[in-house]
């Protein structure tokens, strides 16, 4: 199943095997070897000896805060600490792209690890949620793919002892699917200044586009960055969008992010999203937050906090208001090139309607047909227009 996460916390490193692409980042037996030497001198004899032969594998990639993270759908992934602070990912795993070909539950194939006991804690609390009735349906729980072949086989086919075969199939390996690793690990990348250089430019004139080979596929971005805006307002806040036409592996995924900054009390134009749902997970402070849909009331209207998270359906209209501590966001949304319609201010539904129909179909004068469509004119956020009001709103 394909993924999108938004990092926010921490820094790391990050691998996405893509079958058939190349091990493109090399080390030489010399420079390995020095290396190795190197880092015997530092942290002492006593470590246990690494292969000097040199090591071959796919692009390592850095993550910090704030960056998007895409997995294609079948491709193996790690990702790996080597910050000062816990690495937190959100992430949304979308069960229903059409390149899913089991069913629309959620399943997680390891390679390696032993990650039984987790999913046994995940299935009871799923149980514990959905009711006894469904218990024969979940899923039964199992470790990484290794441990269903047989030893032998395994040692045969990658020409090894049947003891690393059987540390390939997880026995008596209790430690999850999150280890620690000694010492530090030793992946090959470029000099870290020559490597956030090379990231920067490709954020800066981004990919090769329609060229762009599988291989080379960006599969990060950082939208944090405010000079990365795609709708700034100096009282309101920002909006930063990430579709397909600025990553372009989201065309694949079919999924598009998007980040949010309100500042104190500033508001969001009520909006709908014309062809996506959308998944919002709040990240900082506070917000009043209405749902509205064909019914006569809101299907949702309250306050939404850090680490909670709301599902706005497509066409539903919404609308947020910052508390005093302000409000940020990220949203995924299920389609790469996901459009939204604001309903208020400037590029809205209400001012590209003629001043007649607004009359006439809210049974209001033309002044205040015009004051409707005119009084805002930012565009999809709105500062506060007092303290006062702005209080009253939030109320």
């Amino acid at each position: 199943m394909c993924s999108l996460g938004y990092t926010r916390q921490g820094r790391g490193l990050h691998g996405a095997v893509i079958p058939g692409c190349p091990e493109s980042y090399q080390s030489s037996q010399q420079s390995e070897q020095s290396e190795q030497q190197q880092l015997q001198r530092e942290q002492g004899q006593s470590q246990q000896q690494r292969s000097l032969r040199g090591d071959r594998h796919q692009k390592v990639r850095i993550v910090r805060q704030g960056d998007v993270v895409a997995t294609p759908v079948g491709v193996a992934k790690w990702i790996y600490n080597n910050g000062d602070t816990p690495l937190v990912m959100v992430s949304l795993i979308d069960t229903s792209n059409y390149e899913n070909q089991l069913d629309d539950r959620r399943r997680s194939f390891y390679l390696g690890g032993n990650p039984q006991q987790q999913q046994q804690r995940q299935q009871q609390e799923q149980q514990r949620e959905q009711g006894q009735r469904r218990g024969s349906q979940q899923e039964t729980s199992s470790n990484n793919i290794f441990s269903g072949f047989d030893n032998r086989m395994l040692a045969e086919v990658f020409g090894v002892s049947t003891e690393t075969a059987r540390r390939l199939r997880g026995e008596n390996d209790n430690r999850g699917n999150i280890v620690r690793v000694e010492n530090e690990l030793q992946v090959i990348r470029p000099p870290r200044m020559e490597q956030e250089e090379e990231e920067q430019e490709e954020q800066r004139y981004g990919g090769n586009g329609l060229d762009e080979s599988v291989c080379n596929l960006k599969l990060r971005q950082n939208i944090d960055n405010p000079s990365r805006a795609d709708v700034y307002n100096p009282r309101a806040g920002r909006f930063t969008r990430l579709n397909s036409r600025k990553l372009s592996i989201l065309s694949y995924l079919r999924l598009n992010a998007e980040r949010g900054v309100l500042y104190r009390n500033a508001l969001t134009a009520p909006r709908w999203h014309m062809n996506s749902h959308s998944v919002m997970y709040v990240t900082r402070g506070n917000a009043r937050v209405q749902i509205v849909g064909n019914y006569q009331r809101p299907i949702y209207d309250g306050q939404l906090r850090q680490g909670q998270l709301l599902i706005v359906p497509q066409n539903f209209a919404t609308m947020k208001q910052a508390g005093e501590n302000g409000f940020e966001w990220i949203s995924f949304q299920t389609n790469n090139q996901a459009l939204t319609s604001p309903i208020a201010g400037k590029n809205s539904v209400i001012r590209a309607l003629p001043q007649e129909i607004l009359m006439n179909a809210f049974r209001i004068s033309s002044e205040e047909a015009r004051s409707l469509k005119y009084n805002r004119d930012e565009i999809e956020l709105f500062a506060p227009r007092s303290e006062s009001q702005g209080r009253e709103i939030a109320a």
